[in-house]
């Protein structure tokens, strides 16, 4: 559970690309709550300006209370970034509350909010339109494309905690859940091992990751929506 000053307070790591064109905002204590921007001031402000749109999953994950008892951030630490960092605005570095281990009741707490970001995602997927909406330049992916990349960047990552899920598996209800239940077991068993996420990650970075990527993709389909035009 988080302390009292850190439910007030929440947490935030500041990833800086090691040529200063991005840093991205870290919330390591609610995965999936991360954004970039051209400075770390930028940075930590979107990150602010997305914490009602994290409610929802908080609300999901029966953590609303704590996450409603959030007034402000405390930037508690920068670390250096990658190239990947400046180039997407996306973490790709592991900060020291990632090396860090975890106990069995925060790992658990982890993954019910990355579950949470699951479930999010599934919603917003299901209600959005199929088409969505372009950029200036007629460019930009539909619904079930981004729900395709999205789920086959999952089952990549889900290899470093040996979890190998056949191709198009997700695709299917039935094929999702067993995606899902074992990507969770499997963090279970390398932690009860003292096992990092293969020789890519560590369990904390890869829940994050996992849960930024899922709800990222979600937040851009709420954006991209064209179910009031098209009504």
């Amino acid at each position: 559970m988080i302390g009292e000053d850190m439910a007030k307070h929440t947490r935030v790591t500041l990833e800086i690309g090691p040529k200063g064109k991005k840093v991205v905002a870290v919330a390591p204590d609610w995965p999936g709550l991360s954004r970039g921007a051209k400075t770390g001031e930028e940075a930590v402000e979107k990150l602010r300006s997305y914490i009602p749109r994290y409610a929802q999953v908080a609300k999901l994950a029966e953590m609303n209370a704590e996450f409603e008892a959030i007034k402000d951030v405390d930037v508690v630490e920068q670390y250096p970034g990658t190239g990947s960092t400046d180039f997407w605005g996306i973490s790709f570095a592991f900060s020291s509350i990632d090396k860090q281990a975890m106990s069995g009741e925060e790992l658990e707490r982890e993954l019910r909010l990355m579950q949470a970001c699951w479930a999010f995602f599934d919603d917003v997927r299901r209600r959005v339109s199929a088409e969505m909406q372009k950029g200036p330049r007629g460019g930009g992916r539909d619904r079930d494309h981004i729900v395709r990349h999205t789920f086959a960047a999952e089952q990549d990552w889900a290899k470093q905690v040996g979890v190998l899920t056949p191709d198009g598996a997700m695709l299917t209800d039935e094929g999702l859940k067993a995606h899902r239940d074992a990507y969770c077991q499997a963090f279970r068993e390398y932690h009860a091992q003292g096992k990092l996420a293969g020789k890519k990650s560590t369990l904390r970075f890869l829940i994050r990751h996992t849960a930024f990527h899922t709800l990222d993709h979600a937040w851009e389909m709420e954006d991209k929506d064209l179910t009031a035009k098209q009504a």
